[in-house]
Parts: structure tokens; C-alpha cells; sequence
């Protein structure tokens, strides 16, 4: 009875941005709504509508960061954390 209802999750799942690509422009052709297109290629709504608004703001069409603007602001979040722990480590070595 208490598994009734309950789903198990579904295991992250990574795609190309070439696949990605293809999605978003079946999306805009208008044959299908976005939640069928989602439901023909077993993806989730929110991640296809997520795809479509990135590829709408890459495009200029929406204000935002761009998917390169993303990948820089990761690769400096990344560089900073790794400075800071660099940092941290000196001092500790200094006191």
C-alpha cells in the first residue's frame, strides 16, 4: 500500500547540445506543443521548456545570461573556490 502513488525517480540524464538543438527547434516549428514534443522523446516539460527559453535568450530574443556567459560566470565561480580554499591553506600554514 505505501508504494501506490509513489514514483521512483528517474536517473539524471545528460544530451548533447546538438540533441538539445533539435528539440528546440521542433518546439518552434509549431507542429507540436511542447509538452508533446517532451512526451514523443520521453523528456521532462520543465526541461524542454528550459531548453527553449536558453535558446531564446543565446538568440537575443530575451534578456539573460548566454549559455557562454553561464559557462564563464561556472568556470570563475570554480577558479574563486579554489583560490579561496588556496588562501585559507597559506594561513594555516602561517599560523
Amino acid at each position: 500500500m505505501e508504494s501506490m502513488g509513489k514514483k521512483k525517480p528517474r536517473p539524471r540524464r545528460s544530451f548533447t547540445s546538438e540533441f538539445k538543438a533539435e528539440i528546440v527547434e521542433l518546439c518552434r516549428r509549431g507542429d507540436r506543443s511542447v509538452g508533446q514534443v517532451a512526451k514523443d522523446f520521453d523528456l521532462t516539460e520543465t526541461a524542454v521548456r528550459d531548453w527553449v527559453k536558453q535558446a531564446e535568450v543565446d538568440a537575443g530574443e530575451h534578456d539573460g545570461l548566454t549559455s557562454s556567459e553561464r559557462e564563464e560566470l561556472a568556470a570563475l565561480r570554480r577558479e574563486n573556490r579554489r583560490l579561496r580554499e588556496d588562501v585559507e591553506i597559506l594561513k594555516r600554514a602561517t599560523a
